[in-house]
């Protein structure tokens, strides 16, 4: 496939199909592509397909194979794909394993929902819907989304809740008593809005920030004293200066690419890539989500098996963008040579193909090769300063590949939206958020396609971004267990950050947030951040129920949430004082009767009573979710 047709396939509107009653694109997406994904693809995806038929995207299954079409839209008894499923059907879907009943019903009911004309993918419209405000687009195109689906969201949090979300978020932890009470008694028609801005204003939205992005940049990894070397190199700085600054994300992460830092301040830029250490393919592997908003990790063998617009091309071709470099001893500068680093690449039909610097956008950075056996011979002349202890090519390829990533690749705003929009709401529109491909359809495609080009004609304005998505409607509501999370119709539960968590339990316990000690500690036992899948583990179980760290800062010294709450006359004074430390809201009947018995059982140590419940509400489910 043509890379600028891959490109229109990444802005995709549709999803190759009309729907009928239920939602066709959604079925795909959520049941009967990972269906295909697990039982069907070895035999039927992008590297072989027996009987000249592909289901790995609902415009190739109309297509059929080489016997015709396998769909009969909104027919499934009359489609061969369905009817080739069932137990006795010959030949038989898949070969050697039986689909259980829903499994099949998955099927039925996707075929049930079609009508017979595919829709070709339609590009992003050149001349968007104009709105106010990026919160104004937001509201809009969701409730579109839920007319649409006929989906009724639920209710509207209140001022207490909506203060420590997003206190939470742009924060990084839970507000004080003094701060929530400070927002409830300013003026009701602007307390939202005034405290986003102040809080984007703030040094904790700053360091909040660089927290995320090192993790989405960089990985939380297992080397020894990796935070330290990070913070020592200027890499946090850079980062925090970036966010406090509200810098353009474009020109942020041409700094980082290029690694030649104009300015003192900016000399951590550099540690991107040298942390990596010279290992080329793992450069590129880290690239590929924030220029694209996808992973090419499996397009190294051979084109991806999954996502037909990744080709072996763009994973070569972003390796050969970064192998001239390497890393100057004694420092954290990264070098570049003018000659050298091409490659070549061998497909599986063992056939041998140079590695030219491929965009997923289409273009490709022109670079005359050497000819045949001829070798390259480098030369003073090839740089622009020959005497300079780090020597810049005239022509750097490194260069040339930030230039182009960030000066003219749409890609590079929707990957950023998406992945903010993933971490405000607690899933991308694009879900997950670095798997951006034609094969997982955006939930509300013309709102992911107004952020991004807004996003680019605002100078890459990060907190315009982030400002607009807070005071949405979609952000500031409850839970609703019925509700389907690819249609925001009610918050999503999500986990808090280990950040997060050390920063919360400090301001419970009563006590300044910051505290390196507690923070390292549920790191590693919390590690993940934004994460496709949360599933908890015995390590954070363990970790919850013993340790030391949370113990330390529970105990009843001066000043103490601890302290404070055992010195009040009595059991109810206590419990009430204990829930509005911890979860910023008075208990409930129920609550309150049973912290009342638990402080009742131990009336012999009552710090140590206070300093129990404390523990058990610090770690519950409330405490370590998003409100």
């Amino acid at each position: 496939m043509h890379c600028k047709r891959a490109l229109a396939l990444l802005l995709t509107f549709t999803t190759g199909c009309i729907a009928s009653g239920a939602d066709a694109g959604v079925l795909w997406a959520g049941k009967v592509q990972p269906l295909f994904d697990v039982y069907c693809m070895k035999c039927h995806g992008l590297i072989e397909q027996k009987s000249g038929l592909s289901l790995d995207a609902p415009d190739a299954v109309m297509k059929g194979g080489d016997e015709g079409a396998v769909i009969v839209p909104g027919k499934p008894e009359e489609s061969r794909l369905y009817k080739n499923l069932a137990p006795r059907a010959d030949p038989h879907m898949p070969p050697k394993k039986q689909l259980t009943d829903a499994q099949r019903e998955a099927v039925r009911e996707w075929i049930a929902s079609m009508t017979a004309a595919p829709v070709k993918p339609a590009q992003t419209p050149q001349a968007p819907r104009h709105f106010d405000s990026v919160t104004q687009a937001i509201d809009s195109f969701i409730a579109e989304g839920w007319e649409h689906r006929g989906v009724t969201p639920a209710s509207a949090i209140d001022d207490r809740t909506w203060c420590r979300r997003i206190y939470l978020d742009l924060a990084g932890r839970i507000p004080t008593r003094a701060e929530l009470a400070e927002f409830l008694t300013s003026p009701s028609d602007s307390r939202r809005s005034a405290l986003a801005d102040r809080l984007l204003a703030s040094e904790d939205y700053a360091r909040r920030m660089r927290e995320l992005w090192d993790v989405f940049l960089m990985g939380r990894t297992k080397r020894e004293n990796h935070e330290d070397r990070r913070k020592q190199n200027g890499w946090w700085a850079f980062l925090e200066n970036s966010f406090r600054s509200n810098r353009p994300w474009n020109e942020t992460v041409r700094d980082i690419l290029s690694a030649r830092p104009d300015n003192p301040e900016d000399k951590g830029a550099s540690w991107f890539l040298y942390e990596r250490r010279n290992e080329y393919q793992t450069i590129a592997e880290a690239v590929a989500p924030i220029v694209y908003g996808a992973k090419i990790d499996c397009a190294q063998c051979h084109d991806h098996p999954l996502a037909r617009e990744i080709k072996q091309a763009h994973y070569w071709g972003l390796v050969a963008a970064f192998n001239r470099s390497k890393n100057v001893e004694g420092g954290t500068a990264v070098g570049e040579s003018a000659v050298g680093g091409f490659i070549n690449f061998t497909n599986l039909k063992k056939e041998s193909q140079p590695a030219r610097v491929t965009l997923l956008t289409g273009r490709t950075l022109e670079e005359a090769r050497p000819a045949g056996d001829q070798k390259e011979q480098d030369s003073d002349e090839n740089y622009i300063e020959p005497a300079a202890k780090i020597r810049v090519p005239k022509f750097s390829r490194r260069e040339a590949f930030a230039d182009a990533v960030t000066q003219d690749n749409p890609l590079l705003a929707r990957a950023f939206v998406n992945r903010m929009w993933a971490t405000l709401i607690g899933r991308g529109i694009v879900h997950p958020p670095d798997e951006m491909t034609v094969r997982n359809a955006p939930s509300h495609p013309e709102l992911i396609a107004w952020l991004a080009q807004d996003f680019g004609a605002h100078q890459h304005d990060i907190r315009r971004v982030v400002r607009g998505i807070v005071l949405s409607r979609a952000y500031a509501l409850m839970r609703a267990a019925d509700a389907a999370p690819e249609t925001f119709a009610g918050a999503i539960e999500h986990p808090l950050s280990a950040e997060q968590i050390a920063r919360s339990w400090r301001i419970a316990a009563g006590l300044p947030p910051v505290d390196d000690t507690l923070r390292r500690a549920v790191i590693a036992a919390m590690p993940d951040v934004l994460t496709k899948e949360y599933n908890a583990t015995f390590q954070q179980a363990q970790f919850l129920a013993n340790s030391p760290a949370l113990a330390e800062i529970l105990k009843p010294t001066p000043g103490s949430t601890a302290e404070r709450v055992a010195a009040l006359p009595d059991h109810a004074s206590r419990v009430q004082e204990v829930f509005l430390s911890v979860y910023s809201r008075l208990p409930d009947a129920e609550e309150t009767a049973h912290a009342d018995a638990f402080l009742r059982e131990r009336l012999d140590n009552p710090a140590e009573a206070v300093g129990g419940l404390l523990w058990a509400l610090m770690t519950s489910a409330e405490f370590l979710t998003m409100p």
